[in-house]
């Protein structure tokens, strides 16, 4: 056995020194600690932004997934029952640096030691829709991955993308972003990073009108295009309906002759910064505040317009060249057709927008300057035709062109064209019962302080009563062969009057529905409407005496049925 033993040691040593040494497997290398999202369980969705939802992160690590694998990942990811209610999209082949079609909120570089490489994260392959932000408008919406462009910040790009967006202000979405961006937004933005921009519109808002009968009672302010366009539009508006009103009237076209809308048309004035850069979702707002929405646009006196194209506007007869009011160029000819075809497919555009009206101003002739010098152009293709023909036939037009849209249509004239003098009426055309057989509602300027020299008072601003109550008795009469209704404008500033205050604005509406108009408007020019809210409160504590309280969704709904087929001879009505 000693011998076996000892040739069976020397055979092996023989092995181990000639046969070579057996291969061990070498020590795996430690290895590196695996990312992790903060408060997120592994494989588990990231919490959702406000209006927006986050898909579930992918690493890249050796050997990198498939196509086919992300994509497997992704869908049963975007399948479990906290997103059961969103739909996902196909994914749309993007552009380097283009925005995702509806990415979720891009999860930032994964912060490296300075000897490594960073490790990008792969970015989302499924668009993901939502429902809109909370407390917003509801419409389908979408997340977009933004790539941050030199000089971009967060007030620029909430700014870009507002229109696009359900937010009704630029503080809205930029406090979205930074939700929607956790730990990504500083005070400056880097080049190249990119961030989500959530509740993106899947599609353009498309909205409807409101229809209400045309004798629904209004209690109305006006806003210029800039005030309706603006974060203190927006609190305005709320504001007056809590204070009791039901309708907001605002520029679409003002007698600057700027339209403050998206508009393509090729006698349109070009704007790099419009006030209201999408309309249907400022009426879709107003609708959702329970508001009338009126778009106002002033037609024939259009300054932008004939500064463009001189050959519009009304011609001098002494120079050939175009006509001046008392030194100013503002003025289009009315009776040229494409000037009427211009602001019809203005009110066109407003109309499939969703306003619930439109209203005409400055619907007329120049009133003022040289009127033997101005020269028209239905002089020469219509020489037994009158301003007035001109204004009433255009008027007309309007009418049958709007109608079928689903809106009202309404016209402001001057206070004084009810006494209807034959100077008013030659030099502004606007002939006031051909004029009402052609609109739903009219709405007299009667501000008491615009009356100069009439019926012997010095001060008719301080005369409210008086020029309220003649003009109101006076346009009822002329129009009583129609079925229009009188919706006069009222005075909301002090111009031209002592006596301006909140018993003053009480005083023009008591008096105005003692004349059988029904409801009201306010103008101020500025939009300051101090003296107006104290008075709403006090009207509103007497019911019935200075209005009735008509509201939108009980009209509407009270006009629907009254259009039901089984009540055809209702529709006269409207």
């Amino acid at each position: 056995m000693d011998f076996l033993g000892s040739l069976y040691l020397l055979l092996l040593i023989a092995l181990l020194l000639f046969g070579g040494s057996p291969v061990v497997a070498p020590t795996p290398a430690p290895a590196k600690a695996k990312t992790k999202l903060t408060n997120q369980k592994p494989h588990s969705p990231a919490a959702p932004a406000q209006g927006a939802t986050q898909l579930a992160l992918q690493h890249s690590s050796p050997p990198p997934p498939s196509k086919q694998e992300t994509e497997q990942t992704e869908k049963q990811t975007l399948s479990s029952p906290s997103t059961a209610e969103q739909k996902v999209a196909q994914s749309a082949e993007q552009k380097p640096g283009s925005p995702v079609a509806a990415a979720a909120p891009a999860t930032k570089n994964i912060p490296q030691k300075p000897e490594e490489k960073p490790v990008e994260n792969n970015p989302p392959a499924a668009p993901v829709e939502s429902q809109a932000p909370a407390g917003s408008l509801d419409a389908a919406t979408k997340t977009e991955l933004h790539t941050i462009a030199r000089g971009e910040s967060l007030p620029s790009l909430a700014l870009h993308y507002l229109p696009q967006t359900p937010y009704m202000t630029r503080g809205e979405l930029e406090a979205a972003i930074q939700q929607a961006n956790p730990g990504k937004i500083g005070k400056y933005l880097r080049p190249g990073d990119q961030i989500v921009i959530p509740g993106v519109f899947i599609s353009p808002p498309v909205e409807q009108p409101f229809l209400v009968a045309r004798s629904f009672e209004t209690r109305g302010i006006y806003l210029t295009g800039y005030t309706a366009g603006s974060d203190k539009g927006l609190e305005l508006i709320r504001r007056w309906r809590a204070a009791g009103g039901n309708t907001v009237v605002f520029d679409v076209k003002d007698f600057d002759g700027l339209v403050n809308v998206p508009f393509q048309h090729p006698l349109a004035c070009e704007q790099k910064h419009l006030p209201i850069r999408n309309l249907p979702k400022l009426v879709r707002f107003l609708h959702s505040q329970g508001l009338h929405a009126i778009a106002r646009i002033a037609v024939f006196r259009d300054e932008c317009l004939v500064e463009t194209h001189n050959d519009l506007a009304v011609q001098s007869r002494r120079t050939g060249r175009a006509w001046r009011e008392n030194g100013k160029l503002v003025w289009t000819d009315p009776s040229r057709q494409d000037v009427q075809d211009y602001n019809l497919a203005l009110a066109r555009m407003a109309a499939t927008s969703g306003a619930d009206e439109i209203q005409f101003d400055y619907v007329r002739f120049p009133a003022e300057g040289d009127q033997k010098d101005a020269r028209f152009a239905y002089e020469s293709n219509h020489p037994d035709w009158e301003r007035s023909d001109v204004i009433s036939k255009f008027v007309a037009r309007a009418y049958s062109e709007l109608h079928p849209l689903g809106v009202l249509f309404s016209l402001d004239v001057f206070g004084v064209m009810a006494w209807q003098r034959s100077v008013d009426l030659s030099h502004t055309g606007q002939d006031i019962p051909a004029m009402a057989r052609f609109c739903d509602v009219l709405s007299p300027m009667v501000y008491p302080s615009h009356f100069f020299g009439m019926d012997g008072y010095a001060r008719p601003g301080d005369a409210p009563e008086h020029f309220i109550t003649e003009s109101m008795q006076r346009f009822a009469e002329i129009t009583a062969d129609s079925k229009v209704v009188l919706r006069p404008w009222l005075q909301a500033f002090a111009w031209h009057t002592k006596t301006y205050s909140d018993a003053y604005i009480r005083t023009q509406v008591s008096v105005a529905k003692g004349q059988g108009a029904v409801g009201f408007l306010f103008w101020n020019a500025r939009n300051d409407y101090t003296k107006l809210f104290p008075a709403m409160a006090e009207m509103r504590a007497a019911p019935g005496r200075f209005f009735r309280g008509d509201e939108i969704q009980a009209a509407h709904r009270k006009l629907a049925a009254s259009l039901e087929p089984s009540n055809p001879a209702s529709t006269s009505s409207k």
